[in-house]
């Protein structure tokens, strides 16, 4: 499998602090990460700094071929990346449809896979709930709504934080069942949680961060292989 996103030497800062340092990254189309590690090591600034949220981000990203490192976040949207933030960004004040449709839109090169009824079909309890408003959802059906959102835009690679947190058990197995679909379509993820047993059953690499370094990279068996790494970086 060919890269479709090279970040080299990735550094964001807040202000004085800086969070990341130095993260090389790659992910091939298709390829499903697990990106893990204790709370405040850089997960999410990560994600933030490949979606060009971060002002202060310093290092080479490509995409697609495409340098995005300088990119507006809606430039980057529009080459093919998506992005299921923590705390999900649903609209209340619009329907379940309206959410999805609002963000409908081909893929860069025409295929239009993710429709609303493909949509429907993966989450079929959005179907239910489908003239609701956002207000109206549970965080697991906002969660489901978050990701059909994200695939209507018919993405290269979706970037997802913190999948299945505060969900309950069968819902976050839905949210799993959810990922493997998405992988089988070929579309690249990059997927925080703190669930690493579930994670490491879907992803095809694992890569853990501690203080904004990648301290571990590898297969997910190889990573369970070694206890005192996870004791050390996880508490697992």
């Amino acid at each position: 499998m060919s890269a479709l996103l090279t970040a080299e030497k990735l550094e964001a800062f807040y202000g004085a602090s800086q969070v990341l340092h130095g993260i090389d990254l790659e992910v091939k189309r298709g390829e499903q990460i697990a990106l893990i590690g204790r709370n405040g090591m850089g997960k999410t600034t990560l994600l933030r700094s490949l979606m060009g949220l971060v002002a202060d981000c310093r290092g080479k990203v490509t995409f697609a071929d495409k340098d995005i490192a300088r990119a507006a976040p809606e430039t980057i949207a529009r080459a093919g990346v998506a992005f299921v933030p923590e705390g999900r960004g649903v609209f209340g004040s619009l329907s379940v449809v309206e959410n999805l449709v609002m963000a409908a839109r081909p893929a860069i090169d025409g295929r239009c896979t993710w429709t609303l009824d493909r949509i429907f079909e993966l989450f079929p309890r959005l179907h239910q709930r489908r003239t609701n408003g956002g207000h109206q959802l549970s965080g697991g059906e906002q969660q489901m709504l978050t990701i059909g959102r994200a695939l209507m835009t018919n993405p290269d690679l979706i970037l997802i934080d913190e999948a299945t947190e505060g969900l309950a058990p069968m819902v976050a197995q839905d949210i799993w069942r959810t990922l493997g679909v998405i992988r089988g379509e070929g579309v690249a993820t990059i997927v925080v949680d703190k669930d690493f047993r579930s994670l490491s059953k879907i992803a095809d690499r694992v890569v853990l961060l501690s203080k904004g370094t990648v301290v571990f990279e590898g297969a997910p068996a190889t990573l369970a292989s070694q206890p005192q790494t996870l004791e050390r970086h996880l508490g697992v």
